[in-house]
């Protein structure tokens, strides 16, 4: 694995690099074919000139290369959210709030992450700037034949790819159905995803008002907390427990059905890892999993928010949408007003119920994804391949949702070994226990990575 950003802090503090030669090594990568299609627009001169002019021991990212997915505002660049609807939309006066934070914190804007047109899907193609291959972060490696490229993951697609090449340290995403953990489980690395309410999504372009999340991907744990404590102006506390003093679940229920032999395999083995180094792990049912698919089907709450975003622009211009996005957001024209509001007071009670069923335990473990990420040639752009496309969607999506419509927070660890695709296990619960999901993923990721 290369070295995370804390490592690199301490390398320029010991005077064995600088931010100038880090800089210029990041952008090498991403000028690279292992960021072929990962980047809408790269700043190299913003990326230096943040290097040359930042006081390292002054800003918690000192410098160091952060991308941002084409979602989000950047004062003097236009937002795009990987579509060519949007190409002539006036460039933003202003950066987002989660961008203003980064730069504040000493973040050198690398730039614009590829990522699936308007935050739509969980694979991670877009049939205008094309789909970036998944590297495996953990490994620092193609995934895969590098003749049978993978999907990297969605809807956080360049951004993923940015981190687990190298190219940047912290990728800047959303999440509104696991658009973070998913592409980090594909690609290798961490994807941490807050409680909502926790960062604010002003200046990120909306799919659901209901389910966003502004967080990010990153090479290790301590990173991720670097990345969300900038990003939430807060402060997590150190863990002081062992792995020995969490009480964690493993639910059977959804969670791991349709597992393929390499996920299993995984997970599997990465139970026995924790079980062997102390971990309290009980299996629970908690069957209220199951009425996900129920509750979600008169079309959920992206489609129906999407759509009332979309809904002008669908009427000038639906020929340019990608029409799998397309299919996907005119699912929320037909939602009727009561059936949006039922599916609310619906989500407002399961939650409780799931909470309730949580108290006693400090996490959930399931895999992030049942299924590695698929090739890229399956899931390409093209009705002949709709089927496919939407069937792998559902899976890699399936575990991460579940959490969003939880309103909760969950991390994707990578736990595979040499030689396997990559694969993510998720710690998670329900909204803000951030800070302890956290301070486990701490203790987790060394055991996960013994293999």
């Amino acid at each position: 694995m290369k070295a995370d950003l804390i490592a690199t802090r301490h390398a320029i503090r010991a005077g064995t690099t600088n931010t100038q030669e880090v800089a210029e090594a990041c952008l090498a990568v991403a000028q690279s074919m292992a960021c072929q299609q990962a980047f809408m627009q790269l700043t190299p001169d913003a990326l230096q000139r943040t290097a040359s002019q930042v006081q390292m021991d002054q800003s918690p990212i000192g410098g160091l290369a952060v991308s941002i997915k084409d979602l989000f505002d950047v004062q003097g660049q236009t937002t795009q959210a990987g579509s060519i609807v949007l190409k002539n939309r006036p460039v933003a006066v202003a950066d987002c709030l989660a961008v203003a934070r980064l730069r504040a914190a000493g973040a050198g804007l690398i730039g614009r992450t590829n990522m699936v047109e308007f935050a739509f899907s969980g694979v991670g193609t877009n049939p205008h700037y094309g789909t970036p291959a998944a590297w495996d972060g953990l490994h620092d490696q193609a995934v895969g034949d590098p003749g049978q490229p993978r999907a990297p993951g969605g809807s956080s697609s360049g951004a993923a790819v940015s981190v687990a090449t190298g190219a940047a340290f912290i990728g800047l995403g959303s999440d509104t159905g696991g658009s973070i953990r998913v592409p980090a489980a594909l690609n290798g690395i961490v994807g941490f995803k807050n409680t909502a309410r926790l960062v604010p999504t002003q200046g990120a372009l909306p799919l659901s008002t209901t389910l966003d999340t502004v967080c990010a991907m990153t090479r290790t744990v301590r990173d991720a907390i670097v990345a969300h404590e900038v990003l939430s102006a807060r402060q997590v506390p150190h863990g002081k427990r062992p792995l020995y003093g969490y009480r964690l679940a493993v639910v059977k229920t959804l969670m791991q059905d349709g597992m393929d032999a390499t996920v299993t395999q995984a997970f599997e083995r990465s139970l026995s890892k924790l079980r062997a180094a102390g971990a309290r792990i009980d299996e629970i049912a908690l069957t209220e999993l199951n009425e996900l698919a129920p509750m979600m089907s008169t079309g959920g709450f992206s489609p129906a928010e999407g759509y009332a975003w979309h809904r002008e622009l669908l009427a000038q211009d639906s020929e340019h949408y990608d029409p799998r996005v397309l299919q996907r957001l005119m699912r929320g024209c037909g939602m009727q007003a009561h059936e949006y509001m039922d599916l609310v007071q619906a989500r407002r009670q399961w939650i409780r119920r799931v909470e309730k069923n949580l108290v006693g335990y400090d996490a959930v473990l399931s895999p992030t994804t049942p299924i590695t990420g698929p090739l890229i040639s399956d899931v390409a752009p093209g009705a002949e391949r709709d089927t496919e496309f939407f069937r792998v969607n559902g899976l890699l999506l399936r575990n991460t949702s579940a959490v969003n419509t939880l309103d909760g927070c969950g991390i994707s660890l990578p736990c595979h070994a040499h030689g396997e695709l990559p694969v993510g296990l998720m710690a998670w619960h329900a909204a803000l226990h951030d800070d302890t999901i956290l301070q486990l993923a701490l203790l987790l990721e060394p055991l996960l990575q013994s293999h």
